[in-house]
């Protein structure tokens, strides 16, 4: 994918980016504020989703626009994460039950977010 192909939706995706990133600040301070039986901190919970829809469509027309090798080494990266979180999850999962500390489900995207990168990257690199 040439370089004037890409500058558009990665102009697209930071911008989503940093407004989720205050947007998620805003609504953990009013949240954090807020009386704990107000009706109104569930949906502002949510909001950070809102900017993470946009960059998710944004990402997948990115994807779109992708030549056929490089749509490949997504899925293989996709598919590395898919797997590894899987396994990596069930696993702590089990260790859980034997004393391990309780990790919430917070944790699960980032973890699959970075093993994407690392299968993408070694995707990459089988095909050089």
């Amino acid at each position: 994918m040439n370089k004037s192909a890409r500058n558009p939706h990665l102009k697209a995706f930071w911008i989503a980016a940093i407004v989720y990133v205050i947007v998620m600040f805003i609504s953990a301070i009013v949240v954090n504020i807020s009386p704990s039986s107000a009706w109104w901190r569930i949906p502002l919970a949510l909001t950070p989703i809102v900017p993470a829809i946009f960059a998710m469509f944004t990402f997948i027309r990115f994807i779109g626009h992708m030549d056929e090798m490089q749509r490949h080494i997504q899925l293989e990266g996709l598919a590395f994460a898919f797997a590894s979180t899987g396994l990596l999850t069930f696993s702590y999962g089990f260790l859980e039950n034997i004393g391990f500390p309780h990790l919430g489900w917070l944790y699960v995207f980032p973890l699959m977010m970075v093993l994407w990168s690392i299968g993408t990257d070694l995707a990459s690199w089988r095909y050089r």
